[in-house]
């Protein structure tokens, strides 16, 4: 099963040792994962200084800069893997270092066949 890994915390809440280290540990994790075919893919993300959010409401899109949420934690970065369950996941995020002082949210991923199957049962259905 394939589950989203996303990394939040308080940009400020690290040292810049403290963030290098967690960066080491973190590529660390990301490689032994790759070797046991069990990461998709991983990246930390810039700064929410970087962010740009798009909304359409009713046909006109609006650009802001700035993340979606305003909140003391930021979305940081990702890990995409493919583990047997969901203990499996929580083992890993558990590993992670950004969850000493954030916190990782685990989500399964939406397996596109059945996306696809619910997007034909709605149709058949109007």
């Amino acid at each position: 099963m394939k589950y989203m890994l996303l990394i939040y915390g308080n940009e400020d809440c690290w040292t810049e040792d403290e963030r290098k280290e967690c960066m080491l540990e973190s590529m660390k994790i990301s490689n032994e994962l790759q070797q046991e075919g069990k990461l998709i893919s991983s990246d930390p993300l810039y700064s929410i200084t970087t962010a740009t959010s798009v909304r359409v409401r009713e046909g006109n899109r609006q650009i802001t800069d700035g993340p979606f949420a305003e909140t003391s934690e930021q979305l940081g970065g990702y890990y995409l893997i493919d583990v047997e369950n969901l203990d499996e996941a929580i083992a890993i995020a558990s590993r992670l270092p950004p969850a000493k002082l954030g916190t990782v949210e685990i989500r399964p991923v939406f397996p596109k066949p059945e996306l696809l199957d619910t997007a034909t049962e709605r149709k058949a259905s109007v």
